[in-house]
């Protein structure tokens, strides 16, 4: 569901006479600072409440100076601080009302959380020790030696270089244990680790570029676009499903 805009000078229908300009116009300012943005991105910025632009009587979006100026400090802001969108947000219109708060600091451990928090729903915590070892893996999931065989035959799971297993390892072998306790086996879950596997793809698409870009900013902004991007990916996943489930149960 989009969110209803707070940010930005524009409302209602664009008059005549502004200088306004155009989605594709915005894109093509901003690319110079900001060679990672796109159309999507700029729109789903305006769905998040962190610009509002102008529409003309047929509806196409047009952006004036302050539009513009409002989405290069948001980017600024993803882009140096690795702020979360609701910070960036509250943020402005504290900025707006006259007010002013302090930005974390630049690439804060807290800000890295709370950028994949805004995007993804909260989920339990995980161990904090890097691996853990095959017994601790099987007492966390009461799953059996033979389960786990499975798990790892049909590629849901792997161990790292040294037999130990990651938190997220671990998070997806607890996501299956569950899942089987409805009767689903690892062999239902093929489809669903394909699928993963080409949305994984289809981020690295995306995020390739920045990690080969020559400026360093871009080269280290890859890796908290690459989590923006895994959240959203899971996020419409998730919408998805629920979506075709209640199709059915109509």
């Amino acid at each position: 569901m989009l969110r209803p805009p707070t940010g930005g000078a524009g409302h209602g229908t664009a008059p005549t006479g502004d200088r306004l300009v155009s989605i594709g116009m915005v894109l093509n300012r901003l690319r110079d600072e900001f060679p990672e943005v796109t159309i999507s991105k700029i729109r789903f910025l305006e769905s998040e409440g962190l610009v509002e632009p102008r529409r003309t009587p047929s509806g196409y979006r047009k952006f004036g100076p302050e539009d513009i100026e409002r989405l290069t400090q948001v980017l600024r802001m993803q882009r140096d601080h690795y702020l979360p969108l609701k910070v960036i947000r509250e943020h402005l219109d504290a900025v707006a009302r006259g007010d002013r708060l302090p930005l974390p600091a630049q690439g804060s451990e807290g800000a890295q959380r709370d950028l994949l928090a805004s995007t993804w729903d909260a989920e339990p915590e995980l161990p904090t020790a890097p691996t853990i070892g095959r017994a601790e893996l099987l007492a966390a999931t009461d799953a059996g030696e033979s389960e786990l065989d499975e798990w790892e035959a049909y590629g849901l799971i792997a161990p790292m270089a040294d037999g130990g297993y990651d938190s997220e390892t671990v998070t997806v072998a607890k996501i299956v244990a569950e899942l089987g306790r409805f009767g689903l086996e690892p062999r239902h879950l093929r489809a669903v680790k394909a699928a993963a596997d080409r949305e994984a793809g289809l981020v690295e698409q995306v995020v390739a570029p920045l990690r080969r870009h020559r400026n360093p900013q871009t080269r280290a902004h890859a890796e908290a676009a690459t989590k923006e991007l895994a959240a959203l990916s899971v996020r419409l996943h998730a919408a998805l499903v629920q979506t075709a489930l209640g199709v059915r149960l109509t």
